[in-house]
């Protein structure tokens, strides 16, 4: 059996722990595997390279994918694309190919499953813990860890300038990274796409604790958090996927929370930090195991399917429900960190 992989859209600590277990339990039933690059794209431009367990033994604890990403969507340019992908997909002889990726990626492969009955699999990946299959995706804990490390770190100078720090984080359309970060890291304040920015009251936590002798304040923002009558910040620039670039809500906090307060303010964007670097063991076990579970559906030609975390258990369902509507952050979550800042 002669089986593919592809990794979409953003980079995500993770990936190569997926490609290595799909690689090794492939390789343990006979079959062999490439590697498509820079995802659809690779596929449509029929670029790929062999991959094998020597190789990817051990690359479980490198960050980013060996085999590139990119956000190309062949459905773009249906009739051009499409067909290029198809004939590329033969001309490689695979009998499955493996998705990796988030509600954009997987919507595509459950495109092509559904119109051209192609063997596809799924796995779902995001730092944001925003896709509505799965409890958790791997890459979310990597995340909040390295939010925390750097507010730890911003920590110090606030408090010897005196400041408050506002921390702009990953999040698009769920507060999930912000929420457990700002939890995690005892923020002052959470600010998180799911419930509108409410600065009068961010900005009476932060003299009520000044008062009480806190020299300097921790505030965390979702970069998809938007105003109640302004909205939110985009930078006015689409990807491939017609997703609008974030970025600078950080900032329009920090400015309002200094006027307001008084306090000097500083505002920093982690940006791609999030989802850079080696993941975190918890994130590396549990994209193995999605990975393997994904073998097992190629080796059973159970295709139209993805793997997902449920409980502690890794279930199988359908592509369709990988490219179905985000998951937001649970409230529970939010009511839990707010008790800290009410």
């Amino acid at each position: 059996m002669k089986v593919a992989l592809l990794t979409g859209g953003g980079d995500c600590p993770g990936l190569n722990a997926v490609i290595r277990a799909v690689v090794q339990r492939v390789h343990n039933a006979g079959g062999t595997c490439v590697g498509v690059l820079e995802g659809w794209k690779g596929l449509v431009q029929g670029n790929s390279r062999p991959l094998h367990v020597v190789e990817t033994d051990r690359i479980i604890g490198l960050g980013g994918t060996i085999l590139g990403a990119s956000r190309t969507n062949p459905f773009k340019k249906a009739d051009e694309d499409v067909p290029k992908l198809r004939e590329n997909f033969a001309k490689l002889r695979l009998d499955a190919l493996v998705a990796i990726g988030g509600d954009d990626t997987l919507g595509v492969a459950n495109k092509l499953h559904k119109q051209f009955a192609m063997p596809l699999v799924g796995v779902p990946k995001t730092i944001d813990n925003d896709l509505n299959v799965t409890d958790f995706t791997f890459g979310f804990d990597t995340a909040v860890n390295i939010v925390v490390e750097a507010i730890e770190r911003l920590r110090t100078t606030s408090e010897s300038h005196r400041r408050v720090q506002v921390v702009e984080t990953m999040g698009r359309h769920a507060g999930w990274i912000a929420c457990f970060a700002g939890m995690a890291a005892g923020a002052d304040y959470i600010f998180v796409p799911e419930i509108p920015i409410n600065i009068p009251k961010c900005v009476d936590v932060l003299k009520r604790r000044r008062a009480e002798g806190k020299n300097h304040g921790i505030v965390v923002v979702s970069e998809g958090a938007e105003f109640p009558d302004k909205g939110g910040v985009n930078l006015g620039v689409k990807d491939a996927f017609g997703n609008v670039r974030l970025g600078g809500i950080g900032n329009a906090v920090a400015e309002l929370l200094e006027k307001e307060t008084g306090f000097e303010t500083r505002a920093v964007m982690l940006g791609h930090l999030q989802r850079g670097g080696p993941p975190s063991a918890y994130d590396r076990v549990l994209a193995t195991r999605l990975g393997l579970g994904a073998a097992e559906l190629v080796l059973d030609r159970d295709f139209g399917k993805m793997v997902a975390l449920q409980g502690t258990q890794i279930i199988v369902t359908d592509l369709e429900a990988g490219a179905s509507a985000s998951k937001r952050l649970d409230a529970n979550y939010y009511q839990e960190a707010s008790v800290f800042f009410s």
